[in-house]
């Protein structure tokens, strides 16, 4: 008997062995197959059409082998300071009072952070984020505060409803009805992620939220975690769309602890918004009238997308070029 179990137990232990040396063998094939593949960098992704003018702006930091950090917050200088654009900065749309209010954030590769919400007369909000991040021992300042802060370190103060947003509003007064709708511009964010030439991440993102809004309502933009995040070691990911409902799911965080599990960026975009769908379902609402889209990218330079419905791209600039893709959705498949 003590012989049988001697040998049961030698046989246990060889086994194990075994098993230990096979899966040290398999992780460090894993291992070095991804150390096979080149890193794409540097790379910048931006929300939306007007995302291949803020790439530009960013490609010209990051080809000179610049900080994420700066390429990001200049791609998105861009539409904040076109009046064209009716969704960032200057040119937004104002709330139902008739005033422009601004929300955006920022992130390093040190995780440092910095945000501005319902912030008036302030044509760069992203810069001003930039500055609350860097010069203050705050993460987010908000109204009166932000404006306040932001004069104080230089910034100029302007008007920012231009004619046409203006004329829009005094026909919405006419109705003073509040329906928004998916993929016009009516919210549509800026969010920008980018890796320069040393591997490492930045974000940004930046808006005037939704056409004739409470005065005071903020949406997911200026949130860390929700609107943007950045985890040097894994990713980072941004969020456009309906804000309460990327709030809702912590969005850009999520996507990224996804990728932490092992999720291509593009699979981490779309559980993400199936996240959303199940929760909207359960809610009762009606999906086709929601927008959401993520857009990723990992530290080995994939990217990815998606979104709840058709309507949604994004710019990508690499060294291969600029170009605009459309995002994958949802609704087509119900």
């Amino acid at each position: 008997m003590a012989n049988r179990r001697e040998f049961l137990k030698t046989t246990a232990l060889a086994s194990a062995a075994i098993a230990l040396q096979s899966f040290q063998q398999n992780s460090a094939e894993e291992d070095n197959r991804f150390d096979d593949k080149p890193i794409k960098k540097p790379i910048v992704l931006a929300t939306w059409q007007f995302g291949m003018q803020a790439n530009q702006a960013a490609w010209e930091i990051l080809k000179k082998n610049g900080r994420a950090l700066d390429a990001v917050e200049a791609g998105v200088k861009i539409p904040e300071g076109d009046p064209s654009e009716r969704s960032v900065g200057y040119g937004g749309r104002p709330d139902r009072e008739g005033r422009v209010t601004l929300d955006a954030c920022i992130m390093d590769e040190f995780s440092n952070i910095g945000s501005v919400a319902c912030l008036e007369y302030i044509k760069h909000p992203i810069s001003v984020a930039r500055m609350v991040m860097e010069k203050t021992p705050h993460v987010m300042l908000v109204g009166e505060g932000a404006l306040q802060f932001a004069l104080q370190q230089g910034f100029k103060k302007e008007i920012l409803l231009v004619e046409e947003s203006e004329k829009e509003w005094k026909e919405w007064l006419k109705t003073n009805k509040y329906s928004p709708k998916a993929n016009i511009e009516n919210h549509d964010t800026i969010g920008m992620i980018a890796m320069d030439s040393d591997g490492n991440l930045s974000g940004a993102c930046t808006t005037s939220g939704m056409a004739f809004k409470m005065h005071g309502r903020v949406g997911d933009s200026p949130i860390i975690g929700a609107g943007l995040y950045v985890d040097n070691e894994i990713g980072a990911a941004t969020a456009t769309g309906h804000g309460e409902e990327v709030i809702r799911i912590s969005g850009s965080h999520l996507v990224v602890e996804l990728m932490r599990q092992g999720l291509s960026p593009q699979k981490a975009c779309k559980e993400a918004v199936m996240r959303i769908v199940k929760l909207t379902k359960n809610r009762n609402k009606e999906l086709k009238d929601i927008q959401v889209g993520f857009i990723a990218l990992n530290k080995k330079g994939e990217h990815g997308s998606y979104c709840v419905q058709g309507g949604f791209n994004y710019a990508l600039h690499d060294t291969s070029g600029n170009r605009l893709i459309d995002a994958d959705y949802y609704l087509k498949d119900e």
